[in-house]
């Protein structure tokens, strides 16, 4: 029953990991291209439509996938999956909150999440460079091609922005420019 699989895996996720949607990234990944609900270039794909869409990436990500494997139907269960978790932990949290507030056991488990949280975006990262970078490519003439030359000048020029404290929407803005750019330019 697709529903209830995607209700659980999405609830999997969303109660298994923290730190939010680049945190998450990697269980999304493994579990969405294991169970062949989207491919990694299409996971790729979508990763850059949420991120230039408002709402929070998991929710987003959870939403499409559950709508191109279930509909309508599909896309509420895994969006519900995701993000029930978060509320039942908030309640809990809310609940108890001077208790956990004043606790040693609490504040070291969180200073011990920080650096595993760093350690998931990083490979959520190095695993979509790979992707993105050198996928398909074989040899040194082959990794010159105008995909990647114009996918590392995007990158470049984006952190360049990023380091001068240029707006997230202006550098969205300008990556799409270039994209659609490079696509008709070169035919990608």
């Amino acid at each position: 029953m697709i529903y209830l699989d995607l209700f659980l895996t999405f609830f999997k996720i969303g109660a298994f990991t923290f730190g939010g949607g680049y945190a998450m990234l990697p269980l999304i990944q493994e579990e969405v291209v294991s169970h062949k609900w989207l491919t990694l270039d299409q996971m790729i794909d979508f990763i850059a439509v949420s991120e230039s869409t408002p709402g929070p990436f998991a929710v987003n990500i959870s939403t499409y996938v559950g709508s191109q494997t279930g509909g309508f139907l599909g896309a509420f269960c895994s969006t519900a999956g995701i993000t029930l978790p978060s509320f039942i932990i908030i309640l809990i949290v809310a609940k108890f909150f001077i208790a956990f507030k004043e606790s040693t056991a609490i504040s070291g488990i969180m200073v011990g999440l920080r650096p595993c949280v760093i350690g998931l975006i990083a490979s959520a990262v190095v695993g979509l460079i790979n992707t993105v970078f050198f996928t398909g490519f074989s040899g040194i003439e082959s990794a010159l091609t105008v995909k990647f030359i114009s996918s590392a000048v995007i990158l470049i020029s984006m952190s360049v922005l990023l380091i001068k404290k240029i707006s997230p929407i202006i550098i969205i803005l300008m990556s799409a420019l270039v994209g659609i750019i490079c696509g008709y330019a070169f035919g990608l």
